[in-house]
């Protein structure tokens, strides 16, 4: 515990200068350390959604959402949606969003969403499953520049093809989504559920207020430790290019 009266005895002494600089430092440093402390939790939910980013990327059938990666806007990773994780039996979870400059075609760094539903049909089971959704279309995309929305009202959402032959073909939706559970992926029906902006994540992890448009957009903030996420990002495209044919074979 500090003594406040040995505090005023050294600040009245010839080193009082030294010691004023050295408190005032450790004043100035001490929201450094609560932020440092507060983004752990977004710092986990990063890491997760670039572990989660990568199976699907490695997985043999998901070859349909290596290929529209090509033409993705954008890239909503849920690592975990669990059964009964709001009140009511109802399920939710974290995620994250990349988006992808169409100019230079460099992926931004994560915005923080909270998903959630009375039921997501996890046809493929289990109590828990991750997601990766593919934002196709700027209709899409500028539905998560809202305060909130409703998968399917404003933007129109289909379950992702998977399997050995699975193509991205035909598919015009504006959102594909594919769920993991169980050791495998399988389309997994995200119509009716509601995505929010988590103001909080994004105030821990960035430091200070901003809406998803100053991340993803503007680019008016960023924190190096997504870093990896944004590298498994940049993949999305070139994975499905680096594994197709060549022409004439």
């Amino acid at each position: 515990m500090v003594n406040i009266q040995s505090c005023r005895r050294f600040l009245n002494t010839p080193y009082r200068v030294l010691g004023r600089a050295l408190l005032s430092g450790l004043f100035l440093l001490a929201p450094l350390a609560v932020l440092a402390a507060d983004s752990s939790e977004q710092q986990a939910l990063v890491e997760r959604a670039k572990l989660t980013l990568e199976k699907a990327l490695a997985d043999p059938n998901m070859e349909a959402f290596r290929e529209m990666g090509n033409e993705a806007k954008g890239v909503y990773i849920v690592p975990e949606i669990l059964k009964g994780a709001f009140l009511f039996g109802a399920e939710g979870g974290s995620g994250v969003l990349l988006v992808k400059d169409a100019k230079t075609g460099e992926w931004s760094y994560p915005a923080f969403y909270t998903i959630g539903a009375a039921s997501f049909g996890l046809q493929i089971g289990g109590r828990s499953s991750e997601v990766v959704m593919v934002v196709r279309t700027t209709k899409g995309l500028e539905e998560f520049y809202k305060t909130d929305f409703k998968l399917g009202v404003g933007s129109s959402i289909a379950l992702g093809p998977v399997g050995a032959g699975a193509t991205a073909r035909g598919i015009a939706a504006d959102l594909v989504s594919f769920g993991y559970s169980k050791g495998a992926f399988a389309g997994i029906s995200l119509d009716g559920a509601g995505i929010a902006v988590s103001d909080k994540s994004n105030k821990a992890y960035y430091g200070k207020t901003v809406r998803p448009t100053d991340i993803l957009v503007k680019h008016t903030v960023k924190n190096p430790k997504a870093d990896a996420l944004r590298a498994a990002a940049a993949k999305v495209g070139s994975a499905h290019m680096s594994t197709a044919p060549a022409k004439g074979k």
